[in-house]
């Protein structure tokens, strides 16, 4: 079958804003007409693509239909910018990523490209251990996850390691963990974690002291920069990447509670087998870089 342009643009605008209401706005339709169209595509390939929820989300043949066509339209607007001789026409590429490598090595990394290339990024956001999902739903055309496994189609690069490390204020260490970092007072001291999903802080409590979550008080904070604004103020102890936590170290900013105990995440770059001709300098650009500044293991 071929597929209807505005019946694929609204299932795409629905997708991209989570709601038919936000959907309509941006095509300048109204909900239902948006409605309409996506339920004659889900008529022409005979199953739901969408599950009307808020927000809504793909059903698994959504997902699939959506990994397609934002390939598709991403190839097809590279070759035409390249074949009309307009190649620096901007091209959007919607990339999943963890916060600490967007609030370390990742925008240095790629910038002169995206500047010289005219690739605009549409950012997801998410855990390392979770952006594998975005892409797998069709929100991205690659990312950075910890998961080292390609789905079918798809390729994957070893980038390096982000080492953590847990770190504490001088002043928060004195207070806390002057009679030493023990389990009893690890119990006692409050604990920063990035979001729901950040397990970094647990995972090290559970191995180190055998400590559970909910075992020790814990404050919330799910922005990088506050993140480790608040370890630096004292509010509590966390886990910093080794690209902010070293010179931080080096300066006695902070102090390194575990010194023998860092944890180590290995990053990997996930992308489909067939990209774009900017996507795949992208990718040489971004794994070369990453090997340069990431750790490697050895």
């Amino acid at each position: 079958m071929q597929f209807d342009h505005k019946q694929t643009e609204a299932l795409l605008a629905v997708m991209d804003s989570g709601s038919f209401e936000q959907a309509a706005a941006k095509l300048h339709l109204t909900p239902s007409a948006v409605s309409q169209r996506v339920r004659q595509l889900e008529t022409a390939l005979g199953t739901p693509l969408l599950v009307r929820s808020r927000p809504c989300r793909a059903t698994l043949a959504g997902q699939q239909l959506v990994q397609y066509l934002r390939r598709a339209r991403l190839l097809e607007q590279d070759f035409l910018a390249g074949f009309s001789g307009a190649a620096s026409a901007t091209l959007s590429v919607p990339l999943a990523v963890n916060a600490d490598t967007l609030s370390t090595w990742l925008l240095p990394a790629i910038s002169d490209f995206l500047i010289s290339e005219n690739v605009l990024l549409s950012l997801t956001v998410d855990d390392q251990d979770h952006t594998h999902a975005l892409m797998q739903e069709g929100q991205a055309l690659a990312c950075v996850a910890s998961e080292p496994q390609p789905m079918q189609g798809c390729l994957v690069h070893p980038l390096g390691i982000l080492r953590y490390r847990m770190l504490a204020s001088p002043q928060f260490h004195a207070r806390w963990f002057a009679g030493g970092y023990s389990r009893e007072a690890a119990r006692l001291a409050p604990v920063m974690v990035f979001n729901r999903k950040d397990a970094l802080q647990a995972d090290f409590l559970l191995q180190r002291f055998g400590l559970r979550p909910g075992a020790y008080p814990e404050h919330h904070v799910p922005a990088s920069e506050p993140y480790l604004q608040a370890i630096l103020l004292g509010l509590g102890c966390g886990m910093v990447p080794h690209l902010q936590a070293d010179p931080l170290i080096a300066r006695g900013e902070l102090i390194d509670l575990a010194p023998d105990q860092p944890t180590d995440v290995m990053l990997h770059w996930h992308h489909w087998k067939v990209q774009s001709p900017r996507l795949e300098r992208l990718t040489r650009r971004l794994v070369e870089v990453a090997q340069q500044v990431l750790l490697q293991a050895h």
